[in-house]
């Protein structure tokens, strides 16, 4: 797992901004994940996770996190480039990525949703999710990009849900397909809180429009029978 995942994380983070050094770039973004701010035992758990929360690398080793492993180092290793003094590199934390797809196969994000709405599963956990619009996050990068004031790590998520609460709303909204039969209780995890770049400016646009909006562009690629 280290070589499959997590050296191609952090070499590759490393090259990118060796070349971006060399380009001469004024700044960088670089796109990291909530992996790397919600897996950590020891930030209290009545406190809203927010940009000085890091995953705990121990953590994720001990519980076969390697993602978010990856994900925890490789952004890491851009704040240590940036103290070196050779980029202003800001960071973007997305949650789950929903919305329209460019690529012409299916990415991990955009699984959860399909999954939802044609695999009928007989259980799911009933765990907080985290959802964003791909094109809330590019408006985010750019924000971050374009606005000299912008500095540091900047989480980007608009809603956070229960399972069973988005399955409900999906199947308000779209009755016939294979929706979750049943739900298991299992532990909170963590609130996650996009204030530091919505102070900048950042606004998403609203749940329902995300959902059509994907669903649409899923059938019309045909990973989804229309109902």
């Amino acid at each position: 797992m280290q070589v499959d995942m997590i050296e191609p994380a952090v070499v590759g983070t490393r090259n990118v901004l060796n070349a971006c050094s060399k380009a001469k770039a004024k700044r960088v973004v670089v796109v990291s994940s909530i992996a790397a701010v919600m897996n950590n035992p020891n930030w209290p758990k009545d406190h809203t996770m927010d940009e000085e929360c890091w995953s705990d690398r121990d953590f994720c080793k001990t519980t076969k996190k390697y993602y978010s492993l990856a994900k925890t180092i490789a952004e890491s290793e851009a704040f240590e480039y940036a103290k070196r003094g050779e980029l202003n590199i800001v960071t973007v934390c997305p949650s789950n990525v929903i919305g329209t797809m460019l690529q012409p196969t299916i990415n991990s994000s955009s699984l959860l949703l399909l999954s939802m709405l044609k695999d009928g599963h007989e259980s799911l956990e009933n765990k907080n999710r985290h959802l964003v619009d791909v094109r809330d996050v590019a408006e985010a990068i750019m924000l971050v990009f374009e606005k000299p004031e912008a500095k540091g790590r900047y989480i980007c998520t608009s809603y956070a849900m229960k399972v069973q609460v988005f399955v409900n709303k999906l199947k308000g909204m779209y009755p016939n397909y294979n929706h979750t039969k049943s739900f298991t209780k299992v532990e909170d995890s963590g609130k996650l809180s996009s204030e530091k770049l919505q102070d900048l400016g950042w606004k998403y646009r609203p749940l329902e429009e995300s959902i059509v909006d994907s669903v649409t562009n899923y059938q019309e690629r045909g990973f989804l029978l229309k109902e």
